[in-house]
């Protein structure tokens, strides 16, 4: 069986290594994305079974991202994460009726995460 394909767009080195190794670990491929921009053009044409997306990047934002994929007919029904911090209530809203499939508050642990993913990646 192949290994389902999750992308991390996160600007920060540190959450995308610990996603990265957290779902490497898990067994599956990872592609990460510096932010929504660089996820945009990396999606362009891959297979990706999945997003995990922060909300505040540079270039373009989590919100954006989630819009302009759900855009793209091949991904319309894929799962998309968004991570969050407690404060960010509003944009939880904005991210689902952008289309994202739900949220991860930060900071998480790596057993939360892969929960999550076993949970929405059937």
């Amino acid at each position: 069986m192949m290994a389902k394909i999750i992308m991390t767009a996160d600007d920060s080195a540190s959450i995308r290594q610990m996603v990265s190794f957290t779902l490497k670990d898990a067994g599956y491929e990872v592609v990460e994305a510096v932010d929504g921009k660089d996820a945009l053009n990396k999606l362009n044409g891959a297979k990706v079974n999945m997003l995990i997306t922060d909300l505040n990047m540079p270039n373009m934002d989590g919100i954006s991202l989630i819009k302009q994929v759900r855009a793209e007919p091949e991904f319309k029904f894929i799962p998309i994460i968004m991570l969050t911090t407690e404060s960010q209530a509003e944009k939880k809203q904005e991210g689902k009726a952008a289309g994202a499939t739900g949220w991860i508050v930060k900071p998480f642990k790596p057993e939360q995460l892969i929960a999550v993913i076993k949970k929405v990646l059937r």
